[in-house]
């Protein structure tokens, strides 16, 4: 590909940056996508859908050692990790490969390489063949985050590592240490505790999944706990000695110091957070302002520079591809001239994908206590849901939060092994500002999971049947 001139050049070819390149294309934008990595992004190739290839497996293997509730005989169940693994990099390749066919569908040009703002709409990327000078009308960055470390817990990629090491294991360690009980923390907890390793959480903060509402991420914890997985909230690691397959530390008291319990791991996993990918992009000459490890953006996702944008992880929390998808798409509408729904905070889900799972949108009970809101609550167990019991699936709850004077739905919160899929419904209700007795109207099939959501606004208001 020759220089020259482009209506927008994206930075990035993960979850935000192809989704703004396709659209920005569709839309009669000469666009092109520079990449230095693999296109699709950690998400497509390091992230969200390999991991959830290793989660399913891990959630079969989980009921075939409970297929005897179904009248099934399997005997012991045994798995080979290298198949394992190989399945979900075959998942991650084929991905990649249709984001690579969607460029050449709608015309997106790609250039693998490494870009940084050069001066006023221009930049330089440096390929295998050598530097390329640019120049677009619009810029967007969107190179993503990458793991945080602990000072003293620095990871080595075998004895220490990160949830990229996670993923391509070529053995189960036998104990394994996490620290860090956010998503990515307690879904490869799981996973390993799934394929008999003793795993041990330690979490800072005073619960898991510390941004979640108190009681869901409660009954997620006592799930986990019953699946032989130890968690430690208000703790943090102290004395910390690595040597190659060792780790040993104490567990302590995250404000008072104390003593827990003593550790020892053979591998650790290091999952306490993100930090954005903002170096060598030249954004301190271009005159763009980073925060706290991110760029700074207003609601139209500009930032402090003329034509320069960004979106997705290196815009800041929330950190989901599913969000930086939809920044990509409604910033290439904004580019392309046309109105873009903005992003609304409030109305994001967020999902976490152990067994059970855990999904949430909107406000959390807390939350509501802060801002001094009147609201009732409506709670509705698995238990009681004929299909969940029909699958040997009635871990969990819903819990919806609504207006007390009004009724408008305010936040939802699922545990439960189909969680992430039934939280669409509710995100749609937060978006359409639905009320108890809208939801109360729509008719749900019956038998279904989606039931319990029903079920779970009526008793918010003392019109539940089934409880």
């Amino acid at each position: 590909m020759a220089d020259g001139m482009y209506d927008v050049i994206v930075i990035g070819g993960g979850p935000g940056g192809y989704v703004c390149a396709i659209r920005a294309a569709q839309l009669g934008k000469k666009t092109l996508c520079v990449e230095q990595a693999e296109l699709g992004g950690i998400c497509l190739n390091w992230g969200c859908i390999p991991t959830k290839a290793l989660l399913k497996t891990a959630e079969l293997i989980n009921e075939i050692k409970l297929a005897e509730k179904h009248g099934l005989q399997t005997g012991n169940v045994s798995w080979d990790i290298s198949k394992m693994v190989g399945r979900s990099r075959d998942i991650a390749g084929r991905l990649n490969r249709g984001v690579q066919s969607l460029f050449k569908k709608y015309k997106v040009e790609y250039l693998p390489g490494r870009a940084a703002l050069s001066g006023n709409n221009a930049l330089t990327v440096l390929t295998k063949e050598g530097e390329k000078k640019l120049q677009a009308g619009n810029i967007v960055i969107a190179t993503g985050a990458r793991p945080k470390s602990l000072p003293d817990l620095k990871a080595d990629g075998t004895t220490v590592i990160t949830y990229r090491e996670a993923l391509i294991p070529k053995s189960v360690p036998q104990r394994l240490l996490v620290v860090g009980a956010g998503p990515i923390g307690l879904e490869f907890a799981y996973f390993y505790a799934t394929l008999g390793a003793k795993v041990t959480v330690v979490e800072y903060m005073d619960s898991i999944l510390p941004a979640s509402d108190r009681e869901a991420a409660a009954q997620l914890a006592k799930s986990l706990t019953r699946r032989g997985i130890e968690i430690f909230t208000s703790a943090k690691l102290d004395g910390i000695s690595i040597t190659p397959g060792h780790v040993m530390a104490r567990i302590v008291g995250a404000k008072d110091h104390k003593e827990i319990q003593a550790i020892e791991a053979d591998v650790c996993l290091s999952a306490v957070g993100m930090t954005g990918n903002i170096e060598d992009l030249g954004l301190e000459q271009a005159g763009v302002k980073t925060e706290r490890g991110f760029i700074s953006v207003d609601p139209q996702w500009r930032t402090s520079a003329k034509n320069v944008y960004a979106i997705g992880d290196v815009a800041g929390p929330p950190l989901l591809a599913h969000k930086a998808m939809f920044e990509g798409h409604n910033l290439a509408e904004l580019l392309a001239g046309h109105k873009a729904e903005a992003l609304n905070r409030g109305q994001i889900p967020g999902c976490t994908y152990t067994h059970p799972q855990l999904a949430s949108v909107g406000l959390t009970e807390e939350e509501c206590k802060t801002k001094k809101l009147e609201y009732s609550v409506g709670r509705f167990p698995f238990l009681a849901n004929g299909m969940a019991l029909a699958a040997a699936d009635e871990e969990g709850f819903v819990k919806l939060i609504f207006g007390k004077k009004h009724g408008e739905l305010l936040g939802a919160h699922i545990v439960g092994g189909r969680a992430a899929d039934l939280i669409a419904e509710l995100v749609l209700a937060l978006k359409l500002e639905c009320t108890y007795e809208e939801i109360l109207a729509s008719i749900h099939a019956h038998p279904t999971f989606n039931e319990a959501v029903m079920e779970a606004a009526a008793q918010a208001f003392g019109k539940a049947v089934h409880i």
